[in-house]
């Protein structure tokens, strides 16, 4: 016999899920979704090809350093400095051997970019001359510093399966960028006239992606780079600092509030971590300077011609 005060609806019936119990679990559901999809990216500084050999209080090294310690958008940010160690303008000398203990006592993140006297394509080495600049490398960081770095940055961003495949037998990572300065062949008089509008695109184009960006400690790192011993940098970091911040936020992308950029050499290591290439297939390609140049040249038209047959 049913139930008067149950509405003449058997046990069985009250216990299968009704319209309004349905709807609920769906607005759970796009909810979460939503809190999801809202979790802030913090941009990951990057830089190449350093340490400046330079003598003097304008080696743009020091100067790098200098900003990220003290700026006003986020005073104290740490970064990524993947170096050369044994070319005869940066690495190799005086100078730069002790810029390089200086980055690693601030708390920067130290990797590896080459141990070749110049910026020598991966690509282009034979397997065996990758092995020994690649353990060349790892013995000058832990003959410098005490350890050896977790994390290699090909010049160029150039690799392939061979490549990967010897920096993961010497117990390396790789990372790519997603958004570049494209800073590192800005020659005298070291001026770049569309800085915004590059970051700008490459922002724009990061943006349908940013969602699939794996999560670290509660944010999406987004990994930028510069080349620190441009001296056209050094002197403007502040100001591209300020340009990162202002057009994420023109864009409508989540930056975080708090703390834009990273400031903790841990959380740092863990954020490249999250974001280092597994596999050499598909090759990941960095967004390019001409691609800018093509948007700003032709608008709409211009930022969707590549995706046109």
């Amino acid at each position: 016999m049913m139930n008067v005060g149950d509405g003449g609806r058997s046990p069985l019936d009250q216990c299968r899920p009704t319209g309004w119990r349905l709807g609920f679990g769906l607005l759970a559901l796009l909810w979460a979704v939503a809190v999801q999809a809202q979790v802030p990216m913090r941009y990951l500084l990057s830089f190449d090809d350093g340490p400046s050999g330079r003598e003097g209080a304008s080696n743009p090294t020091e100067q790098v350093l200098n900003t990220l310690a003290n700026n006003a958008i986020q005073p104290g940010i740490k970064a990524l400095f993947f170096v050369q160690t044994r070319t005869s303008s940066g690495g190799a000398t005086a100078r730069g051997k002790e810029l390089l203990r200086r980055e690693a006592a601030e708390g920067h993140v130290l990797g590896f970019h080459t141990a070749t006297p110049g910026h020598q394509s991966h690509r282009r080495m034979e397997s065996e001359a990758l092995r020994e600049a690649l353990a060349l490398g790892l013995s000058d960081h832990e003959t410098l510093l005490g350890r050896r770095p977790t994390l290699v940055r090909p010049p160029g961003w150039a690799y392939d399966a061979r490549t990967l495949g010897l920096y993961h037998e010497a117990g390396l990572s790789m990372l790519l960028t997603d958004l570049s300065a494209s800073d590192g062949k800005i020659v005298w008089p070291y001026y770049s006239w569309r800085r915004r509008s590059h970051l700008r695109h490459q922002l724009r184009e990061l943006g349908p992606r940013l969602q699939a960006l794996p999560v670290a400690d509660g944010v999406r790192p987004v990994v930028v780079t510069f080349h620190d011993p441009n001296p056209f940098t050094a002197e403007c970091l502040e100001e591209y600092l300020q340009l990162l911040v202002e057009e994420a936020r023109a864009l409508g992308l989540p930056l975080d509030a708090r703390q834009p950029f990273y400031a903790e050499s841990t959380a740092l290591a863990q954020a490249a971590a999250a974001r280092v290439v597994r596999d050499a297939e598909p090759v990941q390609h960095v967004a390019g300077f001409w691609s800018s140049w093509r948007e700003t040249l032709l608008g709409d038209w211009g930022r969707t011609a590549h995706q046109r047959p």
